[in-house]
C-alpha cells in the first residue's frame, strides 16, 4: 500500500502559522444598523444610549440601562418586586414554561420582564417603570402586572409622578387568563393615580403592542415615543392578511401615530428625560425656575 508524502507546508508551517496570528474577535464588536446597513463600534453605540450615530436609529434598551439613563447619578434605588407563582398552569408547549422562565432569568439577570426604581430626574422625586423585551418579550404576566402595580403603589406612596416605558409583544400566553387579568388590574391602578391627581406619563418605546397597547400603555395622561417604535395591538402582517390590503408606508410606527393624533410627541432618546422633566414639572405645578433639568440633587437611600 502506497502512503501519500505529508505536505510539509501545508501540515506543518500552515497551523503554525495560522497560530501565531490567529486573534479572537468579540462576536458583538460590531452592531449593525437594521436601516442603513451601517456598521458602528459596539462601545459607540451603548455609550450614546443605543443610538446609531448617523441614521439615529434607536435600538432596543435594556431596563437597566434606561433607568441609569433616566435617574440622577446616585439618586435612586430600585423598588422591590413582589414575588408571584411561577407556572401557575403547569403549561407545556415545545419546552416547559418553567424552563423557559429559567432560560430568560439567566439570559437578562431579570427576575421578570419589569425594572421599577424610584429616585430623582432632574431633581424631581419620580417613579419610573420599564420593561425589558429581552425577557420573554417584554411579555406582560402576573409578574408584570404585580410589578406596574408596586410602581403605582409606590408613587402613590411618595407623591410622584409615574412614568411608565413600554416594550412587549403582548400578554404572555403560557399564563393564559391570568395574563390577561393584568390588563383590568393595571387599570385599576392607574385611575388610582388619577383620583390622586398624580401624573403617570407613558413612554412608547419599540415595540409595543397586544394587550400592553390595549391597557396601560394607552391610559397616560401624556403619550410619548421614540423615534421609529412600532406602536399597535395586531401588526401590520396580521391586518394586511384580513384586509387583503396593502397598508400605507410607516404605518403604525411613532411619527404616523402623531400624525394621526395618537400620540403627543414622538421625543428622541437623548431629549427624553429633559422632556420628561418639564411635563412632570408642570403636572406637578413645579415651576422651572424651581427645579431645573440641570439641579443637583440630594440623594434618596430610603427604599419605596
Amino acid at each position: 500500500m502506497m502512503v501519500e508524502p505529508m505536505n510539509w507546508i501545508s501540515e506543518v508551517v500552515r497551523p503554525k502559522i495560522k497560530t501565531l496570528f490567529k486573534r479572537e474577535t468579540p462576536e458583538n464588536l460590531w452592531v449593525k444598523c437594521p436601516d442603513t446597513g451601517q456598521m458602528v463600534f459596539h462601545k459607540e453605540v451603548e455609550g450614546n444610549h443605543w443610538v446609531i450615530p448617523g441614521s439615529e436609529h434607536h435600538l432596543k434598551m435594556s431596563a437597566s440601562a434606561r433607568l441609569k439613563m433616566m435617574f440622577d447619578e446616585g439618586t435612586w434605588i430600585d423598588v422591590p418586586l413582589p414575588e408571584v407563582a411561577v407556572d401557575p398552569l403547569k403549561f407545556r408547549d415545545e419546552k416547559r414554561y418553567a424552563d423557559r422562565l429559567k432560560e430568560a432569568r439567566t439570559k437578562t439577570g431579570m427576575q421578570d420582564a419589569f425594572k421599577v426604581g424610584f429616585g430623582r430626574v432632574g431633581g424631581q422625586p419620580m417613579t419610573l417603570a420599564c420593561q425589558d423585551f429581552a425577557f420573554m418579550g417584554g411579555s406582560l404576566g402576573m409578574a408584570a402586572g404585580e410589578a406596574f402595580i408596586r410602581g403605582a403603589e409606590t408613587a402613590l406612596e411618595k407623591r410622584t409622578p409615574y412614568v411608565m416605558f413600554a416594550a412587549s409583544g403582548g400578554a404572555r400566553m403560557q399564563e393564559g387568563i391570568l395574563s390577561l387579568m393584568q390588563m383590568p388590574r393595571t387599570t385599576v391602578a392607574i385611575r388610582r393615580l388619577r383620583a390622586a391627581r398624580l401624573p403617570y406619563v407613558v413612554v412608547l418605546t419599540n415595540p409595543t403592542t397586544g394587550g400592553v397597547t390595549a391597557s396601560y400603555a394607552m391610559l397616560g395622561d401624556v403619550h410619548l415615543a421614540e423615534p421609529g417604535a412600532l406602536i399597535c395591538f395586531a401588526g401590520p402582517r396580521v391586518i394586511e392578511q384580513t384586509i387583503r390590503e396593502k397598508l400605507p408606508d410607516g404605518f403604525q410606527r411613532a411619527e404616523y401615530l402623531l400624525e394621526h393624533g395618537m400620540l403627543d410627541q414622538v421625543v428622541h432618546r437623548h431629549a427624553l428625560k429633559d422632556t420628561i422633566v418639564r411635563i412632570c414639572g408642570l403636572l406637578m405645578n413645579v415651576g422651572p425656575a424651581s427645579v431645573p433639568a440641570s439641579a443637583p440633587s440630594a440623594p434618596i437611600l430610603e427604599p419605596a
